[in-house]
């Protein structure tokens, strides 16, 4: 089958790229709405980053027990994929799968080479400007605060903030008190280090992921009595995350040297469903977001996938961004949502 070829990139906009250190960018991509939204990334990505210094690394999920189907990557985006540079790394699922498909972030990293620096992004991210212009310490892992306090969930007469995320660090050896955001009041879900794993960056992925499996499992397995109350399906990566980058001597973004405004901001743009997209993020984006989609051999590939046909293809992306003024958007995330599903337009 011959290959289809990826269009020539615009050019990036311009940015504050430094030497900086050569990494990889990682995402998990499989069949579905993942290698569709993966399309998207790897065209920004050739965008933002025309050079080549930052290879992408598509991880893929093989059949296995634990996936009742075959989650490979469909031969026609795998094509396209590959025609902008993607390299489709296969690792196995032995701990989630289809359970628990948040936990493909965690065993994909194993996969990676061993001491070689890397980013980690979900498909559902544009990159809007060059990932040299980030200034990370692959020595001090961080993570995406573009987050909402969705856990933990303290009930009335239950532990609260406090309790439960103490639970966790002295569980896992870790030091609680230095965790804590102390401009933050007390029992206040901020005050914690609660990250979104939207994002996040290592010296070596096999050894973050070790780690990050570690706590994982163990977490879904035997959480401490604290968290008997607590949902941990999506949250599971999470709460991981938090305890993994504490542990491994990072923290939030601003205490390991990445200034506010580059990561989700100006350099990256982690979109989560197209709805959502169209609904809040800025006119720049969505410009971006429809020219990456527009040249042919990228048409033909989305086009069959309903919610990206009828969103971006068909206007309903559109219509959904003339509900909402960006200016005066809902606080709660929850609220755009209930307002997209009453109009008919959350697809995803």
């Amino acid at each position: 089958m011959a290959r289809a070829s990826a269009p020539a990139p615009a050019p990036a906009p311009a940015g504050e790229a430094g030497p900086g250190p050569a990494f990889s960018v990682v995402a998990v991509a499989q069949a579905g709405r993942l290698e569709h939204e993966a399309v998207l990334l790897a065209a920004s990505l050739r965008r933002a980053d025309p050079g080549g210094r930052h290879p992408l690394i598509l991880a893929e999920p093989q059949p296995g027990p634990l996936w009742p189907g075959d989650p490979r990557i469909s031969a026609p985006v795998r094509a396209l994929l590959e025609g902008f540079g993607a390299a489709i790394l296969p690792f196995e699922a032995r701990a989630f799968g289809a359970a628990y498909p948040q936990g493909n972030k965690i065993e994909a990293l194993l996969a990676l080479p061993e001491g070689t620096p890397f980013l980690f992004l979900d498909t559902d991210t544009l990159l809007l400007g060059p990932p040299a212009a980030v200034p990370f310490d692959f020595d001090r892992p961080s993570a995406s605060m573009r987050r909402e306090g969705t856990w933990p969930r303290p009930e009335p007469y239950g532990p609260g903030y406090t309790a439960i995320w103490r639970s966790l660090y002295d569980r896992f050896g870790l030091d609680f008190a230095s965790s804590l955001d102390l401009t933050q009041p007390d029992e206040y879900w901020e005050r914690y280090l609660y990250l979104n794993a939207g994002w996040f960056h290592y010296r070596s992925g096999p050894a973050f992921g070790r780690r990050f499996l570690e706590i994982a499992v163990a977490i879904r397995d035997d959480p401490p009595p604290e968290l008997a109350l607590q949902p941990l399906d999506p949250w599971l990566d999470q709460v991981a995350l938090a305890l993994v980058i504490h542990g491994l001597g990072g923290g939030r973004p601003a205490a390991v040297g990445i200034p506010d405004g580059l990561m989700d901001g100006r350099v990256s743009c982690h979109w989560r469903a197209l709805p959502l997209l169209y609904a809040r993020e800025d006119d720049a984006v969505v410009d971006l977001l429809e020219a990456l989609a527009a040249p042919n051999p990228v048409k033909r590939v989305l086009k069959g996938y309903e919610p990206f046909l009828r969103m971006i293809y068909q206007g309903r992306g559109r219509k959904a961004r003339a509900l909402f003024d960006r200016a005066r958007l809902p606080r709660r995330e929850q609220a755009i949502r209930n307002t997209l599903r009453r109009e008919g337009l959350w697809l995803r």
